[in-house]
């Protein structure tokens, strides 16, 4: 029988490092708040896990007149804070330690000057407790102490007053925010020996409600009376607990991690961009990642072949092929007359040939082609547009625009590109085939017996006029070989010139069939390597985006 072994959750250091790459693959597309944070939690982290972790630090943390410093001292067993009517009366964070050996650098870090130490209570031994301003001080400096530290401490006590545990300031600036973090918060409401019993437990009653829709169910919730001593007992027991147990220094970096790759995958576009339309994803999962961008890239290449002219070229090259075969396979007599003509490829600057016959392999300059119309280019911005569109269907906001933006990064450019490839392919297209030099060899050989038998008679008419004897002449039946000759030659010439033609019209349609592949495979590279691979590449780093998202969130 085989024994279910739990999945092992990911470690501390593995959910870090999965941080840190996400906010290495947001950066330029995310906020560069969300980016900023991510790395500062990274960084706290890190110097946290150097400092001492047989020590645990915990804040009082609470609003005006709560009795945080009251409480402080029940604690500590003696007076270390001062206690008055005079508000604020805490102006700076104070330590008060239970076995503070080896916790100077960590208060170091932390920044807290003053440190007590406190009554001995072995149950206690390893714990910092820190004793903060009030979070609604009037003095901004007393608050930005509070929420400095409110970022660094291990565990985090909320003391409230029967008369303030409701205060928005408390529940929207602090608790709300901080819901990922109910496994390091602890809620104590004070003073309750200014209630009646019944009152105690209404108020107790009504926070839980309040914690509840703060996001923080089933979070400690105490009733102590530092006056009176009542609840003391339970507090310091909860907090033995969380010390003996050393692992609210790991339990608090791990909520950071959280939340901070939570604020990762739902930040905005790093900066917006003009005329991009955002789609929302309902759980931030991807569509476009997967699939096929099929119809929106045959669009983009029939959008780039219309542009590039390749219906005008393919109707050239089948021209070209006729024209160059008259040249190099018609009658010699006759075949100079086409060198007059233009040849279509060369009035389009394409598929030039070096003096060898040749196809030159280097292009240099652009072609002649007809530029694209504005029609033309506006249907090659739409098809560039629609395939980032498609792309980045599903897509959260801010990858969607990268993934647009990355669509649109080349665009500039796809004319020089697509010329290119153009005139490259062309100029392959346009080879010489084999077969007109040996039929040029024959059509020379045919000249070379017309002109022969043109001579010969030539001859035979001279000395008859000259009244010379005849030599005794040949003859094929009852015709002469000078007449079969000359006679011969120009049939046979005509004849393999208008079988050459034939031939050359065949293989100029073959050869605009081929062309026109050619050069739809390659204008079809040109838009991938410009436009679908930094798609694909922008997909590829969303698609690691949020695997390492997933990993930091996970719970370890």
């Amino acid at each position: 029988m085989k024994v279910l072994r739990r999945k092992e959750e990911p470690s501390l250091d593995s959910r870090l490092a999965a941080l840190l790459e996400a906010a290495e693959l947001g950066e330029g597309r995310v906020s560069e708040q969300a980016v900023t944070g991510a790395r500062a939690v990274a960084e706290r982290a890190g110097v946290r896990r150097e400092l001492s972790i047989d020590h645990t630090v915990a804040a009082l943390a609470g609003a005006t007149g709560s009795g945080k410093s009251s409480l402080y001292n029940a604690l500590a067993g003696q007076d270390l804070a001062d206690v008055g009517v005079t508000r604020p009366t805490t102006s700076t964070a104070q330590a008060a330690l239970w076995d503070g050996e080896g916790a100077g650098p960590l208060l170091d870090w932390l920044d807290i000057p003053r440190r007590h130490s406190a009554a001995d209570d072995p149950g206690l031994s390893g714990l910092v407790l820190l004793d903060l301003p009030d979070h609604d001080s009037i003095r901004l400096s007393h608050r930005l102490e509070v929420d400095r530290l409110v970022e660094q401490v291990d565990l985090l006590v909320w003391v409230v007053d029967p008369q303030k545990y409701a205060d928005a300031a408390l529940h929207e600036r602090y608790l709300r925010p901080l819901a990922g973090h109910r496994d390091v918060m602890v809620v104590v409401l004070n003073q309750v020996d200014r209630l009646p019993s019944d009152a105690v437990d209404r108020c107790l009653g009504d926070l839980r409600r309040l914690l509840d829709d703060d996001g923080l169910p089933g979070i400690p919730v105490l009733a102590v009376s530092a006056r009176t001593g009542r609840g003391l007992d339970e507090l310091r027991a909860l907090l033995g607990e969380r010390v003996s147990e050393r692992k609210s220094w790991s339990a608090r970096l791990a909520a950071d991690i959280t939340a901070a790759a939570e604020h990762l995958a739902a930040a905005g576009p790093a900066q917006p961009v003009d005329g991009d339309r955002s789609p929302q994803a309902v759980d931030g999962r991807a569509s476009g990642g997967g699939k096929r961008l099929g119809g929106a890239e045959r669009a983009l290449t029939g959008a780039l072949c219309a542009a590039a002219g390749v219906p005008t070229v393919v109707e050239a090259v089948a021209k070209g092929h006729r024209h160059r075969a008259v040249v190099a396979t018609g009658w010699p007599v006759t075949r100079w007359v086409r060198r007059f003509r233009p040849d279509p490829l060369r009035r389009l600057r394409l598929g030039g040939s070096s003096p060898s016959g040749r196809a030159q392999r280097e292009i240099v300059g652009r072609t002649s082609v007809p530029a694209a119309s504005a029609v033309q280019r506006a249907q090659v911005e739409t098809a560039v547009r629609d395939v980032g569109e498609v792309a980045a269907a599903g897509m959260p906001g801010a990858w969607a625009a990268a993934v647009r933006q990355a669509a649109r990064s080349r665009a500039p450019e796809l004319a020089d590109a697509v010329d290119r490839a153009v005139a490259t392919t062309s100029a392959v297209g346009t080879r010489r085939p084999r077969w007109w030099r040996a039929v040029n060899v024959v059509q020379w050989a045919v000249f070379a017996a017309m002109l022969a038998g043109a001579l010969w008679l030539g001859v035979l008419f001279g000395m008859d006029y000259l009244r010379l004897p005849q030599p005794p002449l040949p003859t094929v039946g009852m015709v002469p070989w000078p007449t079969v000759l000359l006679v011969g030659g120009v049939l046979a010439g005509v004849l393999i010139a208008l079988l050459s033609r034939l031939a050359a019209w065949a293989g100029g349609r073959r050869r605009a069939r081929r062309t026109s592949r050619a050069l739809r495979a390659s204008i079809g590279r040109v838009g991938e390597e410009l436009v679908l691979e930094p798609v694909e590449a922008e997909l590829d780093t969303y698609a690691r985006f949020k695997e390492a998202v997933d990993l930091a969130r996970a719970h370890a």
